[in-house]
């Protein structure tokens, strides 16, 4: 639809705490958005929540809790992640326990259609063989594979021996023996709850339409679970996603980041180690199809990149003004390959060579890189008192960081430079103080001095001194 983009982006199984794995398609998509809206496009974002599997089930038999409060346990945890990062909520955010009967209609119009059937009662599959198109995701054929599930290795597909074809995926699961009660529901083929695959289909439908633009997620969803749903829905008669985006692994030590492999990060361990906006920058800075090896060293590496771009922003704004949220969101987006404005007020636009970047499969890197070169430009004027200039190259900044959900200095992160009440109280008590300090070293007290100086630092706020006067960060 002219002007509308609608996206489906596959989103947690919350039977766990979530890892820095989970957090990169948050951040990745939460960028495509960012640019899609600043391109002037009305974007549906639907992020759906798996709040009931097998996974789920164990996991909170083990724990001796109720499986649904096991999942929103740790649902509110993947919430607090996001919200940490600033990502931006999803337009709707569908539970899989709240579609059974969207679920249920999907299940009927395949079966209809002649490419689903039911075994014993409360199990629906999904004949493979009857859609020739099945393997086209990922260029494989039928004859190549011995199942379409997603089964542990040496786990067999228990209570599934019913199937005409092994290859053939469950679309609907009779309930399992110790299973609660609670976790199936009646359907006209017996009582049971949903496959996998069958609740982002039925969801995307839903809220999106029988075609929509962009089908989201991780490279590891590709098979079986995005190419079960694709197949699921073109049997159904729908186009279903137009466009696929996969976004690459996380890794440490060249292995992908995994609970099953036991090396993930936790997302409340790092978020407590690094500030958000940090681990954002880190999850940001790679482009979204690369593998992005995960350490220390990347953090660090991106504390000094968001140190660098947060330290001029502030700079810039205590000489010109930091411009209002509003001034910022106004900066409008040339044509690629358009000369730049390059001028003070409403006239400052995009840098050509970010929108390019930006257009070009999402180029985040390239983008960045113009990010620094107008960090450089102001840097230069600020040394030369160019206002003009300064503010100019400020703008541009702090409008390129905002596609990328870092501006240092807009809602989010305006506690890092400038922007937000807690900065304004901080800025008078920390004002105070260094006005205080002054004052000592005028009197040649610098005992005083370097114990207020001291006595800063410990509260985590760095103070140097220029020849402007002193200057303080956090």
């Amino acid at each position: 639809h002219a002007g509308q983009v609608g996206i489906y982006l596959c989103g947690a199984t919350v039977q766990a705490s979530p890892h820095v794995g989970h957090l990169r398609p948050a951040v990745a998509f939460d960028i495509l958005r960012r640019w899609l809206e600043r391109r002037g496009l009305q974007v549906t974002l639907i992020r759906n929540v798996t709040d009931i599997d097998d996974k789920i089930l164990a996991k909170a038999k083990a724990a001796g809790r109720p499986w649904w409060a096991h999942a929103q346990a740790f649902e509110r945890e993947f919430t607090a992640a996001y919200d940490a990062l600033g990502v931006i909520p999803p337009t709707y955010e569908p539970h899989a326990t709240a579609h059974v009967t969207d679920m249920v209609a999907l299940m009927r119009r395949l079966i209809d259609r002649g490419h689903a059937y039911q075994g014993r009662p409360g199990n629906v599959y999904f004949s493979v063989t009857s859609f020739p198109e099945y393997g086209a995701l990922t260029h494989q054929g039928v004859d190549q594979l011995k199942s379409t599930e997603e089964v542990a290795p040496g786990q067999a597909e228990s209570g599934e021996d019913d199937k005409r074809d092994p290859r053939d995926f469950a679309l609907w699961k009779a309930p399992k023996p110790g299973e609660p009660a609670t976790a199936a529901w009646p359907t006209p083929w017996g009582v049971g709850r949903p496959g996998w695959h069958l609740e982002c289909s039925a969801m995307a439908w839903r809220y999106l339409g029988e075609t929509f633009d962009i089908h989201g997620g991780g490279i590891d969803l590709r098979f079986p679970h995005h190419e079960n749903e694709q197949a699921q829905s073109r049997a159904a008669g729908f186009g279903f996603a137009r466009y696929w985006v996969h976004n690459a692994w996380i890794t440490q030590a060249g292995v992908k980041m995994s609970k099953s492999l036991g090396n993930t990060l936790s997302a409340a361990a790092l978020l407590a180690q690094y500030p958000p906006a940090v681990v954002r920058y880190a999850l940001a800075s790679g482009h979204y199809r690369s593998m992005m090896e995960f350490s220390d060293v990347t953090l660090k590496e991106a504390a000094t990149a968001w140190e660098r771009l947060s330290g001029f922003v502030q700079r810039a704004g205590e000489r010109v003004g930091q411009p209002s949220a509003e001034r910022v969101a106004a900066v409008p987006v040339p044509d690629a390959g358009a000369a730049d404005a390059g001028a003070s007020g409403s006239a400052v636009g995009f840098p050509p060579e970010f929108v390019a970047a930006m257009d070009d499969d999402l180029g985040v890197p390239a983008a960045l890189a113009q990010v620094f070169e107008a960090m450089r430009r102001g840097n230069t004027a600020l040394a030369a008192g160019d206002d003009q200039a300064t503010e100019t190259a400020l703008l541009q900044v702090r409008a390129m960081l905002d596609v990328l959900g870092l501006d240092p200095a807009g809602d989010r992160w305006g506690g890092a430079a400038g922007g937000g009440r807690e900065r304004a109280a901080l800025d008078a008590l920390v004002t105070g103080a260094l006005e205080r300090r002054q004052a000592a070293r005028a009197a040649k007290d610098f005992g005083e001095a370097d114990r207020i100086r001291d006595e800063l630092q410990a509260a985590g706020v760095q103070v140097e001194d220029s020849p402007d006067g002193p200057r303080w960060s956090l």
